[in-house]
């Protein structure tokens, strides 16, 4: 396995940096492989990949997980020797990993290789999807990918760290809360689905939004006509309906929410695509 280089000096600007490591065995400190991956604007900017001496051993259970062995590190460098480039892919920025094991194996090797911990402020991606996504039955990454579509090769540290970059920007798509709003749980707190009107024309409907979130003001008169406001398009999706507000503007059918849709829809679901409008017509000719 070669080493990619970044494609970009580190310190060029990105709205936030992704990494995954995989482990050599059970101690958190034994990091045997880095991803590290830059996004601007929803695109990947600079990827970064390396194999690591763990300066441990490798088990056999960790080996089955992510197929690394003592081997494949052979004349590496150690996280001593990429300790330099690693802080200067995080340090100071926004960095997201799929569940903070990485923060805590990063703060591990720093430590036991006498290293200086490193300054950045983390978000969990499990956190934002299950906020994003709360109807799915899995967060795990391998199932997230699935979801949306991404391609992934799980327990890759690279494309773990690609994946989970792209978790974050379809959850900012799928939700509208940007991400000074995820690094601020107050924000999504505040996205708590409104509670439908007991009747109304919209009764027994489930219903997503492409582009607000589901407490904005189309998520309110959806339950105030009866309508449960779900988080995201679902099998026991009914309806999604595309705001006004929606950021895609004549490109919404590339959205996920309009491709799960879609896709439900070929599958043979009743779910339908409507316009804000023409579901604001409907209920005020139906009342």
């Amino acid at each position: 396995m070669s080493v990619v280089p970044a494609t970009l000096p580190a310190s060029d600007p990105c709205d936030f940096v992704v990494i995954d490591v995989e482990t050599a065995c059970s101690r958190v400190s034994s990091i045997c492989q880095i991803g590290i991956v830059g996004f601007r604007a929803g695109v990947e900017v600079f990827a970064y990949d390396t194999l690591v001496d763990p300066c441990d051993e490798f088990s056999p259970f960790n080996t089955r997980i992510h197929g690394l062995c003592e081997d494949y590190v052979m004349n590496q460098p150690t996280y001593a020797e990429v300790h330099a480039t690693v802080a200067a892919h995080l340090g100071g920025r926004v960095t997201v990993a799929h569940s903070m094991f990485d923060k805590g194996a990063l703060a591990a090797a720093c430590a036991i290789h006498a290293q200086t911990p490193i300054d950045a402020t983390w978000l969990d991606s499990v956190r934002v999807a299950k906020r994003a996504w709360p109807d799915l039955p899995s967060h795990r990454l391998s199932a997230l990918a699935k979801f949306l579509g991404l391609r992934h090769k799980h327990h890759n540290a690279l494309s773990d760290a690609r994946a989970a970059g792209m978790v974050i920007v379809r959850a900012i798509d799928h939700t509208g809360i940007d991400l000074g709003g995820w690094l601020n749980p107050a924000t999504y707190r505040t996205s708590a689905a409104p509670k439908p009107a007991p009747d109304g024309p919209l009764k027994g409907e489930r219903i997503a939004i492409l582009g607000e979130t589901r407490n904005g003001a189309l998520g309110q008169w959806l339950a105030e006509m009866g309508g449960r406001v779900a988080a995201s398009v679902g099998t026991s999706s009914t309806m999604l309906v595309v705001s006004n507000e929606q950021p895609y503007g004549r490109f919404f059918h590339a959205s996920p929410a309009h491709r799960r849709a879609e896709e439900l829809q070929r599958a043979g679901s009743r779910i339908e695509i409507v316009s804000e409008d023409a579901l604001r017509a409907r209920v005020a000719a139906a009342g």
